[in-house]
């Protein structure tokens, strides 16, 4: 560049990011147990871990009262750390109906404390989330566990297991909607 062309300069607004910030609430649904988790990519691309855990239900409680303690629990979340996002396990196949049913109920719940937020919902399977976060399909549990403990450089795995299942669905996420904005960026 001679000193007779003349300098572009671009204010920071102005330069394109590959990576928007976005906070995703991750949900592990379970009958016993359902995982939660929120977790914020910031400008960087760095993985944030705003909140986890899980809401464990007792076998004493009709199934009503479950899923309102549910609904409950999700909208307290929801409501204290504002997720832009909601990412559930999809459906699986379960070789006992009753569970499933128990399960499809438990999701459905899910869907409608975040639908009530005004939340849009994405649901990825179990083989996507373990692609997205470990980079094999058909990793364990204790994998999925090491990884979103190194991704989000958490002091000690997440407990229970179900909460750290939340975060990787949250971080599955996000590593999906960085893809598709980053797609859209470079298609423009």
């Amino acid at each position: 560049m001679t000193n007779s062309e003349p300098r572009i300069l671009l204010s920071v607004a102005q330069v394109p990011r590959y990576t928007q910030p976005m906070r995703v609430l991750g949900i592990d649904c379970g009958g016993e147990y359902t995982g939660y988790g929120v977790v914020e990519m910031q400008s960087g691309g760095r993985l944030c871990c705003l909140t986890c855990g899980a809401i464990k239900l007792s076998a004493r409680e009709t199934l009503p009262r479950r899923l309102s303690q549910i609904y409950s629990q999700l909208g307290v979340v929801i409501s204290e750390h504002q997720p832009d996002e909601v990412a559930i396990e999809d459906v699986f196949y379960a070789l006992n109906v009753k569970s499933a049913l128990k399960l499809g109920q438990v999701r459905g719940v899910a869907m409608l404390a975040a639908a009530s937020a005004g939340l849009e919902v994405a649901e990825y399977s179990p083989l996507t989330i373990k692609s997205s976060v470990v980079g094999y399909g058909r990793a364990e549990k204790q994998q999925v566990q090491h990884m979103v403990t190194r991704l989000l450089s958490l002091a000690e795995p997440p407990e229970p297991m179900d909460a750290s299942d939340a975060l990787a669905i949250a971080i599955c996420h996000l590593h999906t909607a960085g893809t598709l904005n980053r797609q859209h960026l470079v298609a423009r």
